[in-house]
């Protein structure tokens, strides 16, 4: 397959570079002539190399052009300079530090290419050299190959989310607001439910001038009443036996929703009946996405109801069951425990097993295995699990330890942990007595053990985030192959997706074709991971109107 890498000089011209073909060929094009080049060139298999896909592929994506594969340099690069299984020297050049620093463009952004854009100061023809030697020079060459072909397939399934944007009626959301909090205030104003609100609290706590809104002003006030709290969180709220509390709940509640998906956020983020936010992958360390712009990745399901499908259009909702404890399974080989994974809840084939008496007790000891919380309820079924799982809790359970030397461990592919830092690692990496500021020892044990949980459950995760992203490269392909024409938004297409579920917008009677895309694009992630080892990843698939639906 042929690499072309587009490389942007000066005045908005750009080269289109071939170092594969024979002889190597620089094709020179102006900016407007970028998206017919490559819409032809796509009629063939290609892989198209760029800095960054946040960078190009908005606009070839506005110019109706689609791209099946690519590599995006930034977050390779990103990979390779942390992971284990490189020599680091094989990805370090003059422009290293620039190629750290280099971070995605948004639509938030002042403007989509700068005038004085760091990327421009790069080399991308270099860098790929330079990942290449180190990919090739690795003994874990498959695996690294396989983690950055997915990261940047699922650049380009973010850039397209974003230009399809998920479908979203104004007016239903300004109901749901109006029929949870009355109708809209003017500006500055509180709607009418949160002043009836604000008015109960005052007067259960008999202090006429509260300002609810003001944690330290409601601190005060509670504890003028008598109350026996040192923060307001709903949390230590409810454990009060006060007329205060039912309604100081319920404020707290929908003043949440005020802000975070209120009026506001309707007129800056659904615009023109679709939802657009700009999805980061590799956004955070473990390989999970983040999202810049209107909360993407944690959308309250009090307006999910807005969420509404095309007229003739569907939306295929689906999730995969306990992703990480069945990841788990797979990446550590534990027959058991994949066992267990044969019913579509993880949690009561442990419970069939005999592992332990109730599905309360398996998720309480799964999850203190995986996030580190060994005592108490959970560390009292550790014992049992690790007698009837000992592949899968020993795997945890050394990255626990790896971390707490000051280690770096790594997912299944290869995306490595970051180095710990602080007084405390610098002692168990064996650099030295700490200094005598460093805080005495047993603050610098917290610190080892805190870290120790964080790179357990750094393995789980990023290998589930690997796995999440093989499922979303494969089902994005087989998606566009079940339309014969159309631009990416005119057919089934991504709109939404979540560490483990996806959302796809579709015409409806491609609904059951898609709901079957996306339960073998979950079989053909499981068999890129974990090869023949029998892991299921059991899906709740849905076809529905309304996001809403799918709950």
């Amino acid at each position: 397959m042929n690499r072309i890498v587009l490389v942007r000089r000066s005045e908005g011209a750009v080269e289109a570079r071939e170092p594969g073909a024979d002889p190597a060929t620089v094709t020179g094009l102006a900016a407007e002539e970028v998206a017919d080049f490559v819409r032809e060139r796509e009629r063939s298999p290609v892989r198209w190399v760029w800095d960054d896909t946040t960078r190009w592929y908005p606009g070839l994506l506005a110019d109706g052009v689609r791209v099946e594969r690519c590599t995006d340099l930034r977050l390779a690069h990103a990979v390779l300079r942390r992971s284990p299984f490189v020599d680091q020297a094989q990805v370090t050049g003059e422009d290293t530090a620039g190629w750290d620093a280099l971070a995605p463009v948004t639509g938030t952004d002042s403007a989509l290419f700068p005038l004085d854009d760091p990327a421009d100061r790069l080399d991308p023809v270099a860098e790929l050299d330079r990942q290449q030697a180190a990919v090739a020079a690795s003994p874990q060459r498959g695996r690294l190959g396989l983690l950055l072909a997915a990261e940047s397939s699922g650049a380009l399934a973010a850039a397209e989310m974003t230009h399809a944007g998920l479908p979203w009626r104004a007016d239903v959301h300004d109901a749901l607001l109006a029929e949870l909090l009355g109708p809209r205030p003017a500006a500055g104003q509180r709607p009418a439910v949160l002043e009836r609100l604000a008015a109960e609290i005052r007067t259960a706590l008999r202090a006429p001038d509260l300002n609810p809104d003001s944690p330290g002003a409601l601190l005060r006030a509670l504890q003028a009443a008598g109350l026996p709290v040192t923060d307001t969180r709903s949390w230590t709220l409810e454990q009060l036996d006060h007329p205060v509390v039912p309604p100081l709940l319920e404020y707290k509640k929908l003043s949440r929703l005020m802000a975070a998906n209120g009026w506001a956020w309707l007129d800056t983020w659904a615009r023109s009946g679709r939802f657009r936010s700009w999805f980061v992958p590799g956004g955070v360390v473990t390989g999970r996405w983040a999202s810049n712009g209107g909360g993407a990745l944690s959308v309250p399901t009090q307006v999910r109801p807005a969420a509404v499908a095309d007229e003739g259009w569907r939306f295929v909702v689906a999730d995969v069951a306990q992703l990480e404890p069945r990841v788990l399974a797979g990446m550590s080989g534990d027959a058991a425990m994949a066992e267990a994974a044969r019913s579509t809840d993880l949690y009561q084939g442990m419970v069939a097993s005999g592992a332990v008496a109730t599905r309360a007790e398996a998720k309480v000891g799964m999850l203190g295995a995986m996030y580190g919380g060994t005592r108490g309820e959970s560390g009292r079924m550790m014992p049992r699990l690790t007698r009837r799982y000992p592949r899968a809790i020993g795997l945890v359970e050394e990255a626990a330890r790896a971390g707490e030397r000051g280690e770096v461990v790594h997912t299944l592919l290869g995306r490595g942990s970051p180095r710990p830092t602080g007084a405390w690692a610098e002692r168990a990496v064996g650099l030295g007595e700490p200094p005598e500021d460093a805080g005495p020892r047993d603050e610098q044990d917290r610190h080892r053990r805190a870290w120790g949980r964080f790179t357990r459950n750094f393995v789980v995760q990023g290998t589930g985030a690997e796995w999440a992203l093989c499922w979303l490269a494969d089902l994005r392909n087989r998606l566009w192959r079940l339309a014969e024409a159309g631009r990416v938004e005119e057919r089934p297409h991504l709109v939404f997706f979540l560490h483990d579920e996806v959302v796809v917008h579709t015409p409806a009677a491609l609904a059951e074709d898609v709901a079957a895309a996306v339960r073998r694009a979950a079989a053909e992630a499981g068999r890129l991971l974990f090869g023949s080892f029998p892991v299921d990843f059991p899906l709740d698939v849905a076809v529905v109107r309304s996001w809403a639906d799918a709950d």
